[in-house]
């Protein structure tokens, strides 16, 4: 990887000669994509775009380098730390503030390098990718097969008798459960609309007038991806249009 450096230090002629440095990395290789006579100058740099590493000197008009590093820490995405300075005294109080290295001057290369070696491991740990977490999934025990059904998939759960039909947009599975259950672990995913149905809170799209043959006049939900209606429970009715209101308000 190449690591992008903001070079900070009042004086032209030290900034020059740490570039010339950089330019001779190779292990890791660096990009200096700005350069800082001051600390004000160095945060403003910061605020446009991010860097893996400052190179900070620590005596400078104005505010300091070990303030302009405290004032850093603040940042969404600080960069790492290395003070390059003539001025060894401060060593204590660079690490204090988590400072990756300390350098003095006059920089050796192969000192420098040691340091961005530092800064190099240090930015790759920070990204490593973070672990997936494993996707929910419904095992339906069938005959001749089990098959895992991701529960991103499913757009309701309705209770037939002794076991549980479990509906996506592409077909219907059987499985050998209770809706309570169901509905206690996965409580945050599925909304109970009726004594004998749960559905997608992802996938509710519409709460619409309902004659049911056995229930009369009502109310029942459309659903993405299935053309069916299902019956809600005027029990359940007040937290249906809930979900519905929460969906349409950002």
């Amino acid at each position: 990887m190449k690591l992008t450096a903001l070079v900070v230090d009042d004086e032209m002629l030290a900034r020059s000669r740490l570039r010339t440095l950089l330019a001779d990395c190779k292990a890791p290789a660096v990009s200096v994509e700005g350069e800082a006579a001051n600390a004000t100058q160095a945060i403003e740099l910061l605020r446009r775009q991010p860097f893996d590493v400052a190179l900070l000197d620590i005596h400078m008009p104005g505010a300091d380098g070990l303030t302009l590093a405290q004032a850093l820490r603040a940042l969404p995405h600080p960069p790492a730390l290395v003070f390059v300075t003539a001025h060894a005294e401060h060593a204590v109080q660079a690490f204090e503030l988590e400072a990756v290295d300390y350098l003095t001057k006059p920089v050796r290369l192969e000192r420098l390098q040691q340091a961005l070696q530092k800064v190099e491991r240090l930015v790759l740990n920070q990204k490593e990718p973070e672990p997936e977490i494993p996707e929910e999934v419904l095992v339906i025990q069938g005959r001749s097969r089990t098959e895992r059904v991701p529960l991103s998939e499913v757009l309701y759960l309705k209770a037939e008798q002794k076991y549980v039909t479990v509906r996506t947009a592409e077909k219907n599975h059987i499985l050998d459960g209770s809706l309570s259950d169901l509905e206690k672990k996965y409580t945050d995913q599925f909304l109970r609309i009726h004594r004998n149905a749960l559905v997608a809170r992802r996938a509710i799209r519409a709460l619409e007038k309902h004659y049911d043959p056995e229930e009369g006049d009502g109310w029942a939900v459309r659903l993405n991806g299935v053309d069916e209606l299902l019956v809600v429970s005027r029990r359940q009715l007040a937290a249906v249009r809930e979900v519905i209101a929460g969906q349409t308000n950002p």
